[in-house]
């Protein structure tokens, strides 16, 4: 057995100098920690109303189903994926011929496939949980007989070799399976369908949007949860009567990223619950989930990048949106994004609770001598939750990265710098403090650097190349 908290003090003694200079790091002082906040009161307003988020708000926070207890996680999920379907129907009736079809196409695909998997894990979870296991809304499929409804919603009719009659039942307020039907649109449809089957599999029921269905599974109750009529009922802009198309597609682009940041509102507050509670397991799964959105979100935005320069500029006239320094970045109107970013860097002050210890109120390095004793101890759920954690502050930084980049190819750099993302080497925007700052888990990293370094004066190490 290693003696970690001997390797500990050696470490840090200065009789060790060759040992000590190693592991000297100089943090540049302009990288302090950043503060995430919100752009004014006015401003967000007028980002909320554009989009249409308090009415969205009422969707994802209704509650149809008591007994239902991640119905506030799924919902707004399914929600964002709907939204995504509406997309794809609002790409395709573009009528000018200068965008890039092909792109679109290879972007919205992807994008539906990406929510999926992300609902097909939501609902595995649930499943998972003795807790919700069994609480979500079906409709068993053979509980028919065989008999048709009149209602038109139960298409197909089969009967497995030894097995039941099967009945599928298809939502008839989705507008995918609509999509599934229009020339234009069969391709993108098909192809999201059998992604539905695909990651479906591993869940004992299935969305039910005319995905084939052949493991004959019940289907989710997905027209009362998702209720679509009432969520295409806000495809309208506030200022639909601007002469431009760029403009349903920065409405609707936003209206999916606004779903997946209340997901992940969810999500957050369910990992504080499970880390309380000492459910590491699930607030780890938790945690990847949060992960896996950050990348979504990333991708949701760069869509931007698929817009006519000409009329995206255009837009940003009519819709007078300015460029401050004294607003920030366009996405920090956003008080759902700002939210989650200072959730998801507060998780570090969960550590010490996960790790079983108190912080030393002198300074000491009680909580990096924890960490390196489960990391040789292989204290499995309580590793997968620190590396999940860590998972999210690198993912939520390369989100922010980008969305650095993003500004700039979409509007350009003197546009950008009046958001005050482009500046000279010696100062920080608000962007590139986020990226930059200092890890959030200062424990967790200098616990990996000493026991790296362990390993490598103790034994040595094999040289590579």
């Amino acid at each position: 057995m290693v003696d970690l908290e001997w390797k500990a003090k050696t470490v840090s003694s200065a009789k060790s100098p060759n040992l000590s200079n190693k592991l000297q790091v100089s943090v540049p002082p302009s990288f302090r920690a950043a503060e995430i906040s919100a752009a004014n009161a006015g401003v967000c307003s007028s980002y909320d109303n554009y989009f249409r988020l308090p009415e969205l708000r009422k969707l994802w926070s209704s509650k149809e189903f008591p007994s239902w207890k991640n119905e506030s996680v799924l919902k707004p999920a399914l929600q964002a994926l709907e939204i995504s379907f509406r997309f794809v129907s609002t790409f395709l009736s573009d009528p000018r011929p200068y965008t890039n079809r092909r792109e679109w196409r290879r972007r919205l695909e992807s994008l539906a496939t990406s929510q999926i998997e992300i609902i097909a894990n939501l609902c595995e979870d649930d499943e998972q949980d003795g807790a919700t296991r069994g609480t979500a809304p079906i409709v068993d499929l053979r509980s028919s007989s065989g008999v048709l409804a009149r209602d038109g919603s139960y298409a197909e009719v089969w009967k497995i070799p030894g097995e039941t009659t099967v009945v599928s039942r298809t939502s008839e307020a989705s507008l995918l399976p609509r999509l599934a039907t229009w020339h234009k649109s069969e391709r993108i449809a098909q192809k999201i369908l059998y992604s539905i089957e695909c990651e479906m599999h591993n869940c004992p029921y299935t969305l039910g949007l005319g995905e084939p269905n052949l493991a004959s599974k019940p289907n989710l109750e997905y027209d009362l949860i998702c209720k679509p009529s009432e969520l295409h009922s806000l495809k309208k802009t506030p200022y639909e009567h601007i002469d431009n198309y760029e403009n349903q597609t920065l409405y609707t682009t936003h209206q999916i990223l606004e779903s997946w940041i209340y997901v992940s509102q969810q999500l957050l507050k369910r990992i504080t619950e499970r880390i309380e509670n000492k459910d590491f397991e699930r607030a780890a799964s938790d945690c990847y989930l949060i992960e896996r959105i950050w990348k979504l979100l990333a991708d949701i935005e760069d869509l931007n990048l698929l817009m006519d320069p000409d009329d995206f500029l255009r837009l940003k006239n009519q819709l007078s949106i300015k460029s401050s320094n004294e607003e920030g970045p366009f996405c920090f109107r956003s008080k759902g994004l700002v939210e989650i970013a200072r959730h998801c860097k507060d998780l570090k002050h969960k550590v010490p609770y996960i790790l079983g210890v108190e912080v030393d109120p002198m300074g000491g390095p009680r909580v990096q001598e924890a960490a390196m004793k489960i990391y040789r101890e292989k204290k499995m759920e309580q590793i997968h939750l620190l590396q999940a954690l860590q998972s999210i502050e690198s993912a939520m930084k390369r989100f922010f990265y980008a969305y650095k980049q993003l500004l700039v190819v979409v509007m350009g750099s003197l546009e950008a710098s009046a958001n005050r993302v482009v500046v000279s080497s010696d100062s920080c925007d608000p962007l590139s403090r986020i990226f930059l700052e200092p890890t959030y888990f200062p424990s967790l990293d200098a616990a990996k650097t000493f026991l790296g370094d362990f390993w490598n004066h103790e034994h040595g190490g094999a040289r590579l190349g």
